[in-house]
C-alpha cells in the first residue's frame, strides 16, 4: 500500500526522533551515574556535549543511507522497476522493500526507515552533490574499493577515544610492536575499557599484511579477542595509479607518491574509526607516550570544551611533531577526510591540516596576527607533549629522520621495576656506583667495565619469573640469539634433562628458554636455581 509524501515525511521524522531520543536518554543516565561528586558540572556538560556530537554524526550517517537508497528506489519506480518479495503499487511499478538486497549491511534502524519509504508518482530533479568518487574516480572501478581487504575486529563501538596507528613496510626496522606495547603499558584497566586501538596496515600485499597481523596477534592476542585492538588493511583498488600522479611542490616523483599515499591512508583510517568513538587520536607506528596519557587527553578535551572561547576547537595537539598526537572530535572527521581526498596529490598531510583550519577562520582583510589568534582557538596545544618520536628510519625509502619533540621531556636511562626477590651477582666490575645490585633494586642502572667472554650475570630466584630485555626508546637494544639457562641446586643438570625436555650445556646448565624477537624470554624455572 502506498503512502503520501507528507505521511512518509512524518513517519521518517518520527523514526528520526526515536533514533536520537533513545540513545540520548541512555547517555544522560550513564553520565548521571558515571561521575563522582568531585567533578564539576562544566565537565559533565562538556562530556555530554561531546557524546551528543558523536551521536548526531552517527544519525547523519543513517540519514545519508536513507536519502541515497530512497532516491535510488524512486528512480527505479519511475523506470518501471520491479522488486520481488511483496507487492505495493506506485505509478504502475511493484515495489517491495522486505527482502531488498540493498538493505544488507545497513543498521537495523536504517532498514526500518527504508521499509517505510515509498515512491511518489513524479520525482523532481535532484542535485548530485560531489562525493569521494568525484575526487577519486578510480574507486568506481571496483565495488569493493572502500572495503578492507583484511580485518580483525570484534566490532567494538562507543568508546571515548580511538587511537589510530597507520603502519607501512619499512626497509630496515619496524617499531610497531614496541609502540603498541608502550601504549598499553601506559594505560590502566579503566582507560583500556574506554579506549581502543586500530592498526592500519597500508600495504596491498595481502601476504605481508597477514605477516604483520600474525606478529601483532602473537604478542597481543588477548587484546584483539577483547575488541580493544583491531587490525585493518585497504583493498588494492583503494589506491589510484600512483605512477600517474601530478608532480607537485617540486618534489621527486617518489616523494609525491609517498605523501599522496599517506594522505589516502589517513583518510581511510579516519573513516573506519569515526563511528567507533567520540574522539579520534592520530598516532604513528614509532612513538613513545607517558603514563596516564588517555586520562590527561580526555580531561584536557573536556576542559577546553567547557570554556566558551575554545568550545569549538578542531584539533588538540599533544605532540609538536608532524601529525603525531593530533586529537579530533569524531563528528569533525568528515571535514578532514574530504579535504584529504580533494588535495591528496597536492600537499603533505600536516600542511593540509594547517590549510583547512586557516581556511576556516582567516581573512584576507586581516593581518597575520589576527589570523594566528583565531587559529589558536581551533588548534590548541598541550604542554608538555605526551608523545615522542623514536624512529630514525622513515617509511620513505632512504630518508633518515632524528626528529625529537623537546616538549616531551627527558626520557630516563632506566625504568625501575618491582623485581622478584633474588640474589644477584657478577664478576664484571661496575663503573662508579652503577652496580648490578642497584640496577636490580630499581635505584639505578648497571654499567659494567670491560666485560669478557665467559663473564656471568647471575640471578638466584625463589619463584618462577619472566625475563625481558630492551628499551622503548631504543627498540633494537635487546638480547639477540640469547638463551636462558638455569643451574639446578644439585648441580646435576644431566640427571634432570633425562626426565625433562631440556638441553644441557657443558658446564651443567639447563637451557629453559630463549629471547624472542621482542626481547622477551619465557622458560620453566626450577625452585632455587641460578639463572644466567
Amino acid at each position: 500500500m502506498g503512502l503520501s509524501t507528507s505521511s512518509m515525511r512524518r513517519r521518517g521524522c518520527l523514526y528520526g526522533i526515536v533514533l536520537v531520543l533513545i540513545p540520548c536518554t541512555v547517555l544522560i543516565v550513564v553520565i548521571g551515574t558515571d561521575y563522582t561528586s568531585e567533578q564539576s558540572m562544566s565537565q559533565r556538560m562538556a562530556e555530554f556535549q561531546m557524546r551528543m556530537q558523536y551521536l548526531e554524526s552517527m544519525y547523519r550517517t543513517k540519514q545519508e543511507d536513507v536519502a541515497i537508497l530512497s532516491q535510488y528506489l524512486r528512480l527505479a519506480a519511475l523506470n518501471g522497476a520491479s522488486v520481488s518479495g511483496g507487492t505495493g503499487s506506485t505509478d504502475g511499478a511493484n515495489v517491495s522493500l522486505a527482502n531488498l538486497d540493498l538493505l544488507e549491511g545497513l543498521s537495523p534502524d536504517s532498514r526500518s526507515l527504508i521499509r517505510n519509504v515509498t515512491s511518489t508518482s513524479r520525482l523532481a530533479e535532484s542535485l548530485k552533490l560531489p562525493t569521494a568518487f568525484h575526487f577519486l574516480p578510480h574507486l568506481l572501478d571496483d565495488s569493493a574499493s572502500l572495503q578492507p581487504s583484511y580485518i580483525e575486529s570484534k566490532k567494538r563501538q562507543g568508546v571515548s577515544i580511538v587511537l589510530g596507528i597507520p603502519t607501512v613496510k619499512r626497509d630496515k626496522q619496524s617499531y610497531l610492536v614496541e609502540t603498541i606495547d608502550n601504549l598499553i603499558a601506559n594505560m590502566d584497566e579503566e582507560e583500556q575499557n574506554d579506549t581502543m586501538i586500530v592498526v592500519y596496515v597500508g600495504e596491498t600485499d595481502l601476504d605481508y599484511v597477514k605477516v604483520v597481523a600474525h606478529q601483532i596477534r602473537t604478542r597481543f592476542a588477548s587484546y584483539i579477542d577483547s575488541g580493544f585492538l583491531e587490525i585493518i588493511a585497504p583493498a588494492a583498488s583503494y589506491y589510484p595509479n600512483m605512477n600517474n600522479l601530478r608532480q607537485t611542490l617540486n618534489d621527486s616523483q617518489e616523494r609525491v607518491r609517498w605523501r599522496s599515499k599517506q594522505n589516502l591512508d589517513f583518510a581511510f583510517l579516519m573513516a573506519y574509526a569515526q563511528p567507533k568513538g567520540a574522539f579520534y587520536l592520530q598516532l604513528e607506528d614509532d612513538i613513545l607516550t607517558k603514563k596516564g596519557f588517555v586520562t590527561i587527553m580526555k580531561n584536557f578535551a573536556l576542559e577546553k570544551t567547557a570554556k566558551k572561547e575554545h568550545a569549538n576547537w578542531f584539533v588538540l595537539d599533544f605532540c609538536q611533531l608532524g601529525f603525531i598526537g593530533k586529537m579530533f572530535k569524531s563528528a569533525d572527521l568528515p571535514w578532514l577526510i574530504t579535504f584529504f581526498q580533494m588535495f591528496f596529490n597536492d600537499k603533505p598531510v600536516d600542511w593540509l591540516l594547517y590549510h583547512l583550519i586557516y581556511t576556516k577562520v582567516c581573512s584576507v582583510e586581516k593581518d597575520g596576527k589576527s589570523c594566528k589568534q583565531e587559529m589558536s582557538k581551533l588548534w590548541i596545544h598541550y604542554k608538555p607533549s605526551l608523545f615522542q618520536h623514536i624512529g630514525t628510519q622513515s617509511s620513505l625509502k632512504g630518508k633518515v629522520q632524528k626528529l625529537k619533540d623537546k616538549q616531551f621531556g627527558k626520557i630516563p636511562n632506566f625504568h625501575p621495576h618491582r623485581n622478584p626477590p633474588a640474589v644477584v651477582r657478577t664478576g664484571i666490575q661496575p663503573y662508579k656506583s652503577y652496580t648490578l645490585q642497584k640496577a636490580y633494586s630499581g635505584d639505578s642502572f648497571f654499567w659494567g667495565l670491560m666485560p669478557q667472554p665467559g663473564d656471568l650475570i647471575e640471578f638466584k630466584f625463589k619463584q618462577p619469573t619472566t625475563v625481558r630485555s630492551g628499551n622503548f626508546e631504543q627498540p633494537s637494544d635487546r638480547f639477540y640469539n640469547t638463551t636462558v639457562e638455569v643451574l639446578p641446586a644439585s648441580g646435576n643438570g644431566s640427571a634432570i634433562s633425562a626426565t625433562l625436555p631440556f638441553n644441557v650445556t657443558k658446564d651443567g646448565f639447563l637451557v629453559v628458554g630463549s629471547f624472542n624477537n621482542y626481547g622477551i624470554a619465557d622458560g620453566i624455572y626450577l625452585q632455587s636455581n641460578s639463572v644466567r
